[in-house]
């Protein structure tokens, strides 16, 4: 993809801080340029560049309020830029057919962030709704991969519960197996550990961890859980809220221990943001 800024050449509208960058030879898989994100009037986020690269697991990152899930709608295909391009691999998401964008969708696997597990549905029923939906595969064939696909997460012996019957915990692992379903090439969750306890939610990273070790997933998550983050995240962006653009690149653990910008600061060390006046003391 030679057509796409790397991420180590960033453009006049870069973050403000970077880190240095590293010799990655993996694949770009996707790249957002130059992208403006908003509704109607408001402008939720702009300027917004990045490259995602394979086996990565990218954080969109920012306090409440700063457009990480609406970054992330935008690249699921729930929302249109307004300005900028969507690359996955070589092809313009967004000036692409609907049948390409179908198609390029179901490499996508999404954990919401609620699970957004059917209710009416058993937690097997809700793994395969993809597969008999998306596929030619027999009941049998079926049921073989949602085993497969539960086992993974932990969650076999669940497979004729239904949703109201599980833990935070166990939607979130049951909504992972589903997003799984169709063996994606990236999988996006948007705060996965929103809810949980810390015992269950280092559990998840921990699953998230293998997930991306043991099957070479790529993964893109929102969230401002730092625990998680810090844990489990290679690189990352950081939106601001103020100033409705991106003001720091690089991992968590990178940006916690070398950005000196007094937002991505206070944010990664759970501090109270200084004033102008107190900056200049």
């Amino acid at each position: 993809m030679t057509d796409v800024p790397p991420a180590d050449t960033p453009p006049a509208s870069a973050p403000s801080t970077n880190a240095p960058s590293a010799d990655d030879s993996r694949e770009i898989l996707m790249a957002l340029d130059g992208v403006t994100l908003a509704f109607g009037p408001k402008v939720v986020q702009q300027d917004v560049s990045f490259t995602v690269r394979r086996g990565s697991i990218f954080a969109v990152m920012g306090g409440s309020g700063c457009g990480k899930s609406t970054v992330l709608k935008s690249m699921i295909g729930l929302l249109r830029p307004r300005t900028g391009r969507y690359l996955v691999g070589d092809e313009d998401y967004w000036r692409a057919d609907d049948a390409h964008r179908v198609s390029v969708n179901r490499r996508f696997g999404v954990l919401f962030q609620s699970a957004a597990l059917w209710s009416s549905l058993t937690v097997g029923e809700n793994v395969a709704l993809p597969m008999q939906m998306f596929t030619q595969l027999d009941a049998a064939a079926i049921r073989r991969l949602v085993e497969l696909k539960l086992g993974l997460v932990g969650m076999l012996s669940a497979i004729d519960q239904y949703p109201a019957e599980l833990s935070g915990g166990m939607k979130k692992r049951a909504g992972l197996a589903r997003a799984m379903a169709l063996d994606p090439d990236i999988l996006f969750f948007d705060e996965p550990s929103a809810g949980l306890d810390p015992i269950t939610s280092a559990r998840l990273d921990e699953l998230i961890v293998n997930l991306r070790d043991g099957l070479g997933a790529t993964i893109v998550i929102v969230s401002h859980e730092l625990p998680s983050l810090f844990a489990i995240a290679d690189d990352g962006l950081f939106l601001d809220a103020q100033s409705h653009r991106p003001i720091a690149r690089g991992s968590p653990s990178w940006l916690r221990d070398h950005c000196d910008d007094p937002q991505v600061f206070a944010f990664m060390h759970r501090a109270r943001p200084e004033t102008p006046a107190e900056r200049h003391e």
